[in-house]
């Protein structure tokens, strides 16, 4: 993939530079490219209406869409601090000018002028510090208050519920504004952290970091539906529910890299097999998916039309620790050891994936192999493990998957393999949409284990681990919570050099495959389909399908 490249952060610490660029993949691995014929985005032309499957996204609120559906959206709509490179995954600015540091806990942030969001407005240093306010005052309920955990200040602005669900109800924080926030004119300001983290400026490319307008924050519930946006797409109309999505190339954005298609039409199906069969009828340009089942037939009548590389997604089952059967490392031990991974991914996936034995990539610098020892399949070991916690306890084994991607195939080969190793019996429950799937896991309702992924939000290690796995981490579904961990990922944070940054988090990677909160399963290969209207496609190894800068060819 060719992309304009602009310049990389600068920053006043080596440790922040290294992590900026350090977490590429590995030299044998393939590069994203631009296929279909061309030499980049910039060489194709602007034009026509792009179709693009999709899944009803949870929200389009940057400070709410946490899941894949949500961020495919809103990364057309907003634009924020910092972008990855597609073919790198490196961090470069967008609409920053400078992120400095001298001590990596203190930042001063300049602003590139001129930008405004669709409405009018300036996006100027208010535009982030109120949306950042915004995410971190926890009675909003924002899924990406976690991405402001850092920040000085947040504890003030986060408070909890006494009893969980009982009728009592959380007290109002003390403060509604992060004191590690603060303006110094329109296009600056500085940030403030808790402790030292080196690779702060990497992280502000995840949309949770991305601004929002003042009339946005005074009606988040119409500007959910209408999106007041700064990016280089604006909405036609409004988000249909379960229909559809269409943006069109915004008149406002001041940016250099123009959004190529004059509109994206985001077409919502109920599930991937649907999705794909509106791609073989002509009513789909790109899909980012493939149904598994479909793989091989997808290959051999569209090869062609097929993007593959080797992916970052991980897949996981996680286990449910609020629940007093799963409490007993030695059960999750025995779970994960009954599973053997690479037949299941060669019976339901044509042996694409790559069966993990760790918790992060191996397309990330700082991954290493069989940091999970419990993660090759052992079932005498398995049994064993079992017996001494005193044997399963918890009846009939419930394994969750959200409905419509195609997950029941490969639940139903964990089960046959768990029970055949354990003796244990199990029903699959895969009938909540996605949308409704990531409510039940932030409400800590699931009774048995379930099916989850994670792509990183940003080309650090970090990212693998404390959103996952830290002590109220933002998608730590599992409520796992190990103070050592806690300590070396904080350690990792505000290291001196990206070595001692990396082995500090891999020490906190080996506590995880000790602990096993979550069942690794695999790390993915990218699938995705384009039409033959597609001149040239475009893939970002940080934040996948590009679609602004995907070009079509000319009727």
């Amino acid at each position: 993939m060719k992309v304009r490249r602009s310049a990389t952060i600068a920053v006043a610490t080596a440790m922040t530079m290294m992590a900026v660029a350090a977490c590429s993949s590995s030299s044998d691995t393939p590069s994203p490219g631009t296929t279909n014929g061309g030499t980049g985005a910039a060489a194709g032309q602007q034009g026509g209406d792009l179709r693009i499957y999709a899944s009803e996204p949870a929200f389009l609120l940057p400070t709410a869409g946490d899941d894949e559906p949500s961020i495919l959206v809103i990364r057309q709509l907003y634009r924020g601090l910092v972008k990855y490179n597609a073919e790198s995954g490196e961090a470069e600015m967008d609409l920053a000018d400078s992120i400095e540091s001298s001590d990596q806990k203190n930042w001063t942030v300049k602003l590139k002028d001129g930008y405004t969001f669709e409405n009018g407005e300036p996006v100027n240093a208010d535009a982030f510090i109120r949306a950042w306010n915004y995410a971190a005052y926890s009675p909003n309920a924002q899924n990406n208050a976690y991405f402001m955990s850092r920040i000085a200040g947040i504890d003030e602005m986060t408070s909890t519920d006494p009893d969980g669900d009982g009728p009592k109800k959380a007290p109002e924080p003390k403060v509604k504004e992060l004191t590690g926030l603060k303006k110094v004119s329109d296009t600056e300001f500085t940030v403030e952290l808790k402790e030292p983290f080196a690779a702060f400026p990497v992280t502000m490319g995840y949309s949770g970091f991305f601004p929002m307008a003042d009339a946005c924050i005074k009606d988040t519930k119409t500007c959910n539906e209408t999106p007041i946006g700064n990016g280089p797409y604006k909405i036609d109309g409004k988000w249909e529910h379960n229909v559809g999505i269409k943006l069109v190339r915004s008149d406002t954005w001041k940016g250099e890299d123009k959004g190529m298609a004059d509109s994206l039409s985001y077409k919502i199906y109920a599930d991937v097999d649907a999705g794909y069969a509106a791609y073989q009828a002509g009513e789909i340009d790109v899909m980012y998916t493939i149904p598994p089942a479909r793989y091989k037939e997808a290959k051999a009548q569209y090869g062609d039309l097929m993007y593959e590389a080797p992916g970052d997604s991980f897949t996981y089952v996680g286990l449910p620790l609020y629940r007093d059967e799963f409490k007993d490392k030695r059960v999750r031990q025995a779970l994960s050891l009954s599973i053997d991974r690479q037949p299941i991914i060669d019976a339901v996936f044509d042996g694409r994936f790559t069966a993990a034995t760790g918790f992060v990539a191996p397309t990330f610098e700082g991954f290493r192999p069989d940091v999970c020892k419990y993660c090759k399949q052992d079932v005498a070991k398995a049994k064993q493990l079992l017996q001494e916690a005193g044997g399963w306890k918890g009846g009939k084994l419930t394994l969750w998957a959200n409905a419509g991607a195609g997950h029941e195939q490969w639940l139903q080969a964990v089960g046959d393999q768990i029970k055949a190793a354990l003796g244990i019996d199990y029903e699959i429950k895969v009938n909540l949409q996605f949308p409704e799937y990531l409510a039940t896991a932030d409400a800590k309702k699931f009774t048995g284990p379930f099916r989850l992924g994670w792509g990183p939000d940003y080309p650090v290690i970090e990212t693998y681990l404390k959103p996952l796995y830290g002590t109220g981490g933002s998608s730590n579904n599992s409520t796992y919570a190990n103070p050592e961990f806690d300590k070396l990922i904080t350690e990792g944070d505000s290291a001196a050099t990206v070595e001692e940054a990396i082995s500090k988090y891999q020490a906190a990677e080996d506590l995880l495959g000790e602990d096993i909160p979550v069942i690794p399963m695999w790390f993915s290969k990218v699938a995705a389909l384009y039409s033959n209207n597609v001149d040239q496609f475009v893939w970002n190894k940080i934040s996948d399908a590009e679609y602004g800068k995907i070009t079509l060819k000319k009727q």
